[in-house]
């Protein structure tokens, strides 16, 4: 059956695609599902239009005991039902029954939003749709409810599926719902200039909340406003995007320990990546970071980055741009900003912004046009994995950074790894001969790196700034040698 994407969900198709084939199957049996995805990125927006849109059932858990949220459930299951008065449910088993008999006359969407409350004051509540989906037990072979755990306690729904948890093996949909990427987020804000859609990308990323209202709709109007717009947007206390950082923080039930888990952040957001940057930067030892760096990994807030160069090094990347944000250009100067000294914040902040900032978030958008946008004309063949990496260079006992390593599928057998192409990325520098010369000293050491195939190597110059005339030259002649700018990072191939 066809069910339309309501028109107030912008993008989202894929997503919406795959609700309606799990909501939407026909076939006897009840089914598990599971969404989950940071705060703000729209999760119930779409639950609850495809409940409405498949006359299913909506419920929207809070913080509660298990008595009351019972109660909830069964007053709610009341009105779905047209009962004469709301449903008693003793407890959770005849619950998850009540919400399976929902289904046994046709398909019925059922969504349990916020699933963490749930679970957390009923901590065997997992185990409970576990044994209600039972194969072979009635109450599930009689239903076609197709069930639909969401939930923003990323660390929490991350196990919910996982080694030998409960319902593990127990779900036909796994859907993660993530940020808007950086084209999208262009746009959702109705930003048509590349360089301006960089500059709000680096602070709000994909977040779709932080457009409508965290910022009241208020959007940047031109280059000339950007300024402004952070300053009345951004840095206003009176606005809720200036505390959101923090909230964040704070939603999830596993980071208990805030201080520390914010110097680690701060770390990274200072260019520490490394775990022993990170330990140096806040005076513990590297052995000590091992649990915030989980935490926080399986929060969301951190990823982890290996460097396909150097085995067993990785580095630490904030998955969240508002936090980098956040932690660049706002902890430091809190007092300040909210004694409402925003623009003078703002105004010294201006190398740091571009440093910690803007210059990071540029890379990863290079990064992910070369895996998602770039077409294999460009860059000799399909993009499988897009990095920063290091290499070594023996001749001069250095190290040369790469802020972009992109390779190809990965072979068959024992074959040599396909290396498409590495890239310098800069910002606010225009890129000339010099950085191509240090690239193609790179490409000459990974060429004769072993289980490399770097034989076709594209050189790839990212800038925000421009190119030197002599470099446009030499790329206009060679196809090897690929410029990038930002109207092709939003626009093209």
């Amino acid at each position: 059956m066809e069910f339309a994407k309501p028109a107030e969900i912008f993008d989202r198709d894929v997503e919406w695609a795959e609700l309606v084939r799990f909501a939407s199957d026909d076939r006897q049996g009840a089914t598990l599902g599971v969404v989950s995805g940071r705060r703000r990125q729209g999760k119930t927006l779409l639950l609850y239009e495809l409940a409405r849109s498949t006359q299913g059932f909506y419920f929207g858990a809070t913080e509660a005991t298990s008595a009351e949220s019972l109660r909830r459930l069964g007053e709610a299951l009341g009105r779905y039902t047209a009962a004469p008065s709301p449903l008693h449910l003793a407890d959770w088993p005849s619950a998850v029954d009540a919400l399976l008999a929902l289904g046994r006359d046709r398909p019925v969407t059922v969504v349990i939003d916020e699933f963490p409350y749930l679970a957390r004051a009923s901590r065997d509540l997992p185990s409970v749709i576990q044994h209600a989906l039972t194969p072979g037990r009635i109450e599930r072979t009689g239903s076609r409810t197709r069930l639909l755990l969401c939930g923003s306690a990323l660390s929490f729904m991350g196990g919910l599926l996982a080694g030998s948890a409960p319902l593990r093996g127990r779900a036909g949909l796994e859907l993660p719902v993530a940020p808007l990427d950086y084209r999208a987020a262009a746009r959702f804000w109705g930003i048509d200039d590349p360089l301006l859609a960089a500059r709000v990308f680096a602070i709000v990323g994909g977040t779709p909340a932080y457009r409508r209202e965290y910022v009241q709709d208020d959007a940047p109007d031109g280059p000339t406003d950007f300024d402004d717009w952070v300053v009345r947007a951004v840095l206003n206390p009176a606005r809720p995007l200036f505390r959101e950082a923090r909230y964040l923080l704070a939603e999830d039930p596993d980071l208990r320990d805030t201080a520390l888990y914010h110097s680690v952040l701060a770390a990274v957001a200072d260019g520490n990546g490394t775990r022993g940057g990170i330990a140096g930067y806040i005076g513990r030892k590297a052995t000590d970071l091992q649990h915030p760096l989980t935490v926080l990994e399986d929060a969301g807030l951190l990823t982890r980055e290996p460097d396909p160069l150097r085995s067993g090094r990785s580095r630490y990347l904030i998955a969240e741009p508002l936090i980098s944000f956040y932690q660049a250009i706002m902890r430091p100067a809190w007092t300040a900003l909210e004694q409402r000294r925003g623009a003078d914040v703002w105004r010294r902040s201006q190398r740091r912004y571009a440093a910690a900032v803007l210059g990071p978030a540029f890379e990863e958008i290079v990064r992910q046009w070369a895996l998602r946008f770039a077409a294999p004309d460009t860059l000799g063949g399909i993009v499988a994995e897009a990095s920063a990496a290091v290499l070594t260079d023996p001749a001069s006992r250095t190290s040369v950074e790469l802020d972009l390593v992109a390779f190809g599928e990965p072979p068959m057998g024992d074959s040599p790894r396909p290396l498409l192409a590495i890239g310098e990325v800069k910002w606010g520098r225009t890129l000339g001969m010099v950085d191509l010369e240090r690239l193609t000293r790179a490409r000459d050491l990974l060429t004769s790196r072993p289980g490399l195939d770097a034989r076709h190597v594209r050189l790839v110059l990212v800038s925000g700034s421009g190119f030197t005339d002599d470099l446009q030259r030499r790329a206009g002649g060679d196809q090897d040698v690929v410029l990038v700018d930002p109207a092709r990072l939003y626009q093209g191939g």
